[in-house]
Parts: C-alpha cells; sequence; structure tokens
C-alpha cells in the first residue's frame, strides 16, 4: 500500500519535478529518471517519463532536440523554454504553499465545523 500512495502523490508533483530537473540546463530522459531516483523518489520508468516530457513539450515549457550519437542510438534532450521557467517559479511556490498546510494540519490534527 505504501508504494500505491508514493505513486500517487508523486502524480501530482511529477511534471513539476521534472522541470526542476532542467533548471540547470539541458537532459535527457535516462538522466533525468536517474537524478529523480537519487533525489528518493523511486524508479520512474520510461512509460511514466515520457509522457511527461511530451506534455511539458507540447505545453510550451520544454523544448525537446533529437541527437544522433556516434555509438548506440540516438537521444531527445529537454531544456526549459522561458515559459517553462516561469511555470516552474510559480508553481513551486504554489506546492510549497500546499505542503506546509498538509504539513500544518497533519501535526496539529483536529477537525474544523
Amino acid at each position: 500500500m505504501a508504494a500505491d500512495r508514493r505513486s500517487s502523490w508523486l502524480k501530482g508533483v511529477l511534471d513539476l519535478l521534472v522541470l526542476s530537473c532542467l533548471t540547470d540546463g539541458e537532459s535527457y530522459g535516462y538522466e533525468i529518471a536517474k537524478a529523480l531516483a537519487e533525489a528518493g523518489l523511486g524508479e520512474i520508468k520510461g512509460g511514466t517519463l515520457y509522457p511527461v516530457l511530451n506534455r511539458l513539450e507540447e505545453a510550451g515549457l520544454v523544448e525537446a532536440e533529437f541527437r544522433a550519437a556516434e555509438r548506440g542510438p540516438g537521444r531527445r534532450y529537454y531544456r526549459l523554454t522561458e515559459t517553462g521557467r516561469t511555470h516552474l517559479a510559480a508553481e513551486s511556490e504554489a506546492w510549497t504553499q500546499f505542503h506546509r498546510a498538509v504539513g500544518t494540519k497533519l501535526h496539529t490534527g483536529g477537525t474544523t465545523r
């Protein structure tokens, strides 16, 4: 059950987390998944990550460029657009406020009437 819960929570913020992985420059899918795993968010499989990247690209928040490799398959590199940076800043603030509200409620308990 804990894995299901974690998965549900992650779905709500995965777009934001992917955008945050691109703040220091461009990256490709495997590197993004690796960065998220190293941050303690678990393994993000390609079937989850690539639809997110496609959605972010369609929304104009990231740009993608395919590059052929000398060996092996080519890669699609993603980078934040200015719109993506603005969106990331606004959504990060909104998430922080939500996180704070949830934390406050969990620590204070009680019900409202």
